[in-house]
């Protein structure tokens, strides 16, 4: 159907229906722009929440690396930052192809609409003013016949008395009256023309109005209004292909996630546990009876590489007071400093051997690299000498100096830790071993056993709080510690924190409020104010002391009595 033939009358409500069409193209256009917002945002989060969630440059990245977990994880982080870019993606898209489109032809629909609305105002003005015009000479023509009339009939009345004389005639004006009544006939007849001719234009001017002109004008606005909804479909079509088209890229993420999770390998990560925390310690064999009855010295086991010295004597009821605490926490920050010796002395064998091999291993590949910088640079000296335009071969010579005395270096640091290595592994227990071992195998203070009873011996979480038996000193003599002590304090780690060299804090289990001021001297402690909140790290194992924690820097022992714990439900459960 056409505007301009069912329509013709309706000028006004179609002006408001085109400026409503207008008005939808602004809203969903507004509607474009915020979801591209969204997805700018979307993908913004996303962004920075895989990037919160990425390995830190540190030593803790390259342990966690060897667990397939973790990798897994870290897999899905990257897809997910990938994941993140399709959103951009479909945002930049829907900026470009709907939102910049829209509002360029937003601009061009309006300048189209106003020039069809003005062509229809003005015709509408042309064809009113016509309408008046005729108006005019249907009045004016009205008024000219109703003076002829009364003229005429004043005429005839007084050429109707027969009473009246010739002279009378001349006097009263019939003549002139006779006059009158002609120009009024002759003015009514032209009227009478002028509204005729006047009349067949006007019809002839509304007919083309109504069925020309208008149509017309309404056919240009019904044009306009489907270009305009069909444009609007055309948007709404891009709206979904925009998705569409990242959904192949997004299936890839997804894809990248699913197969980062099924490369995860449970009995791999156990076994890599073992790996990481083995320590190449034999279980400890049965403690010995000791007689007190008898005024005897403890026997030195046979398995023991000490059996050559006699064994000194201790004071029955006196041991050292329970110090692991702080030994503990004095080997982890030492740890975390990076002050262990340089021969990884302070770790359990196994560990060491690790630890060594992965800085050989390291060394060489240094090794390699100066050589191949020097073969390259010998190519290139070979290439001034027999070129010399190409440049002068001595000022290669400083260089290759420099490098040579470089791989000499790496080579003579390779020596000393294949040394100590072999040293390790010829000192490891084999497994065929059932007897303890000596304190060769021991960290750098050695279990000792006790002269007094079994309770003074070991505190709450195992670790031993007693001084250095024959067995340490054995150890000494034989791989002396190249800092010495000069006050011996036991040194054992307790639990499955003994050797740990990680350098990630422990994770909280709770929180605590101190109740009281803790100055907090000595060495391994943390001084707190009254009132104070801190993180609980390490909850009371029946010694008296919590181990708490104010930042990543700053953590140590309390006293249990000078706190108030809340430690999480998941804590306690465990």
């Amino acid at each position: 159907m056409s505007w301009g033939t069912e329509l013709w009358d309706q000028f006004d409500n179609l002006e408001k229906h085109t400026q409503w069409g207008i008005e939808f193209v602004e809203k969903y256009n507004k509607f474009v722009k915020e979801r591209s917002e969204i997805e700018i945002n979307y993908a913004k989060q996303i962004r920075n929440l895989s990037k919160k969630y990425q390995p830190k440059k540190n030593s803790r990245e390259e342990e966690e690396s060897k667990y397939t977990f973790c990798r897994a994880f870290f897999t899905t982080l990257n897809e997910l930052n990938d994941y993140a870019g399709q959103h951009e993606v479909i945002a930049e898209n829907l900026t470009s192809q709907i939102f910049i489109e829209l509002t360029r032809y937003l601009q061009e629909l309006k300048a189209e609409r106003k020039t069809h609305f003005h062509d229809g105002r003005k015709a509408q003005q042309y064809i009113e003013s016509s309408w008046k015009q005729l108006e005019s000479c249907k009045r004016r023509f009205e008024r000219d016949c109703k003076e002829a009339d009364r003229a005429q009939q004043y005429f005839e009345k007084m050429d109707a008395d027969i009473n009246v004389t010739k002279a009378d005639v001349e006097k009263r004006g019939l003549n002139k009256a006779r006059q009158q009544a002609q120009m009024r006939h002759q003015m009514a007849s032209d009227s009478k023309g002028d509204y005729s001719s006047y009349l067949q234009k006007f019809n002839q001017e509304q007919n083309d109005h109504y069925h020309t002109i208008i149509p017309n004008i309404f056919q240009k606005l019904q044009d306009m209004e489907e270009k305009r909804i069909e444009r609007v479909g055309a948007c709404m079509k891009t709206f979904a292909e925009v998705d569409r088209q990242v959904l192949p890229i997004v299936g890839k993420c997804l894809d990248g996630m699913t197969t980062a999770a099924e490369s995860i390998e449970p009995k791999t990560d156990s076994q890599q546990v073992v790996e990481s925390f083995k320590s190449g310690f034999e279980p400890p064999s049965d403690v010995e009876f000791e007689d007190y009855g008898q005024a005897m010295k403890r026997t030195v086991s046979e398995n023991s590489l000490s059996n050559s010295k006699e064994s000194k004597e201790k004071p029955a009821g006196k041991s050292k007071p329970k110090l692991w605490p702080f030994i503990k926490n004095k080997n982890k920050l030492s740890l975390k400093l990076g002050s262990g010796p340089e021969d990884f002395s302070h770790l359990p064998p196994e560990q060491r051997r690790k630890k060594l091999q992965g800085k050989i291993d390291d060394l060489n590949k240094d090794i390699h690299k100066e050589m191949d910088q020097r073969d390259a640079l010998t190519k290139m000296k070979d290439v001034y000498i027999k070129n010399p335009q190409m440049g002068d071969p001595a000022s290669v010579d400083p260089r290759l100096t420099e490098i040579g005395q470089n791989i000499e270096k790496l080579q003579a640091e390779v020596q000393k830790f294949e040394g100590w290595l072999a040293e390790v592994e010829e000192r490891m227990p084999s497994k065929s071993d059932s007897h303890r071992r000596s304190g060769l195998y021991e960290p750098q203070s050695s279990v000792a056993v006790s002269n007094n009873c079994a309770q003074d011996r070991e505190s709450p979480d195992g670790s031993y709080t007693e001084e250095q038996n024959t067995e340490t000193q054995v150890k000494a003599n034989i791989n002396p510690n190249p800092n010495p002590n000069p006050n011996p304090i036991p040194t054992t780690m307790p639990d499955d924190e003994e050797f740990d060299d990680d350098d990630e804090p422990l994770a909280t289990i709770g929180t605590c409020k101190a109740l009281y001021p803790f100055e907090g001297h000595n060495e391994g402690t943390i001084a707190v104010a009254e009132g104070e909140l801190l993180y609980v790290i390490e909850e009371d194992k029946g010694d008296g002391w919590t181990r708490v924690r104010r930042n990543q820097d700053e953590e140590g022992y309390v006293p249990t009595s000078y706190i108030e714990v809340n430690l999480e439900p998941n804590a306690k459960d465990s």
